[in-house]
């Protein structure tokens, strides 16, 4: 054989587009992988509780659907989505914003379906995002936004942000020439927090002044615990707003289900892209997601994931309360007292809580000291689009039981202690 020929002596063909260098894997699969091993309590996974699943009803949806529908369920469909399901979301939008006081007129027409909201954020990146253009976001900000966002090769701008949301003056000091502001204001992955109406009022204000589109993403709203959040940053302003949901945290995030609402002056071009990308989403997940949805069983269904919810979340307040509240300061080998407190937020709703770490400690480096002790979590750093706080951690509430949140967040505790122990 020719030795040129042979596949160990040749080049590999293929030349990768520029903008897949920009593609990185994410940070939290890469640690999903980690919490497989047998024994590790995940407050990791940004992953909605199992016992959530309506399995009953999803069981009598499907069987209905291919009685009633078969040819239409397992055909291809219109890419706008399902027609029934896209007024559902509709008619909740509307409601949604009224019990907030609010007329937010919803057109139907305006609704499309994605596969996973996640596809909503890809979806933007391709109609908005030129290379180079500037693109505004929060804080800390959702990972996957970041990543659906980069392969785009726009400058991504870090906003200030607190508790209460937006920093308005900083933002007014970077708007300019931003293609948009990429905001999560309910229960925000990774912190938690949620926008106050007095920061939501005040930064639809000068998104209208400064002509500056905001796209919202709202996986978590309805995740709330004792009170609703305050109405949408879309219901103030549909026509400067993208509005992103999900049925993922409130049915089942294995039927990739999503949907955008957008103004009729670029809802055209998101429906082009999403042709070019997978046609439509499934049909017949859209099917019986409108089955189960009808006749109001989301009124009822949701309020058991609250309960649910906020009964992890106390949990893990008081086990954190339990083993940092009042934790004495331990000694490293030379005698010295070293500050091992962490201090977290109170979530009101959603699924993560947020944490911060001593100074001189790293979230990173503190890790595998936690996955040997059996818990794992995920760094805040790679939440940032720049200056990551490498101190900060994000903790997901919803998974483990209450017994697994006592014992991980004792393990977390002891893997601190061990770290700071450790001699530098």
């Amino acid at each position: 054989m020719n030795a040129s020929l042979h596949p160990a002596s040749r080049h590999s063909p293929w030349q990768l587009a520029r903008r897949a260098a920009r593609m990185n894997p994410s940070v939290i699969r890469e640690i999903l992988k980690v919490t497989e091993k047998p024994g590790i309590i995940s407050f990791a996974g940004g992953l909605p509780s199992p016992k959530t699943f309506p399995v009953a009803e999803f069981e009598a949806a499907c069987a209905k659907v291919l009685k009633d529908d078969p040819q239409g369920a397992l055909q291809y469909a219109a890419s706008e989505g399902y027609g029934p399901l896209r007024a559902m979301v509709a008619d909740q939008l509307r409601a949604t914003a009224a019990a907030a006081g609010l007329s937010w007129n919803v057109d139907p027409a305006q609704v499309l379906i994605t596969t996973g909201s996640q596809q909503g954020l890809d979806l933007v990146a391709k109609v908005l995002v030129d290379a180079g253009s500037k693109i505004l976001v929060e804080s800390p900000t959702y990972l996957g936004a970041v990543m659906a966002f980069i392969p785009m090769e726009p400058e991504v701008v870090s906003v200030a942000s607190d508790a209460q949301g937006v920093d308005v003056a900083d933002l007014r000091a970077k708007a300019e020439g931003a293609r948009f502001l990429y905001v999560l204001p309910n229960f925000q992955n990774p912190t938690g927090n949620t926008m106050s109406e007095a920061r939501r009022a005040a930064l639809s204000a000068a998104a209208d002044e400064l002509n500056l589109p905001l796209i919202e993403d709202n996986p978590y709203g309805d995740l709330w615990f004792d009170t609703p959040p305050p109405a949408p940053l879309t219901a103030r302003n549909p026509e400067g707003c993208i509005y992103l949901g999900s049925f993922s945290k409130v049915l089942a995030p294995g039927l990739r289900l999503g949907f955008l609402v957008a103004p009729k002056a670029v809802f055209p071009k998101l429906l082009q892209a999403k042709q070019a990308a997978d046609l439509h989403s499934p049909g017949f997940n859209q099917r019986m997601i409108a089955e189960v949805m009808k006749d109001g069983f989301l009124d009822r269904h949701v309020p058991t994931i609250r309960a649910l919810y906020k009964a992890q979340r106390d949990a893990m307040l008081e086990a954190l309360a339990q083993n940092f509240g009042a934790m004495p300061e331990a000694q490293n080998a030379s005698g010295a007292e070293l500050d091992t407190r962490l201090i977290w937020n109170t979530p009101a709703g959603g699924m993560f809580l947020w944490a911060r770490l001593p100074a001189g400690m790293s979230a990173a480096d503190l890790l595998p000291l936690a996955v040997e002790q059996g818990v794992a979590f995920v760094p805040g750093a790679p939440f940032y689009a720049d200056h990551g706080d490498a101190r900060t951690l994000r903790l997901s509430f919803v998974t483990p039981s209450v017994e697994e949140i006592h014992r991980g967040v004792a393990a977390l505790a002891l893997a601190m202690t061990m770290y700071a122990c450790t001699p530098v």
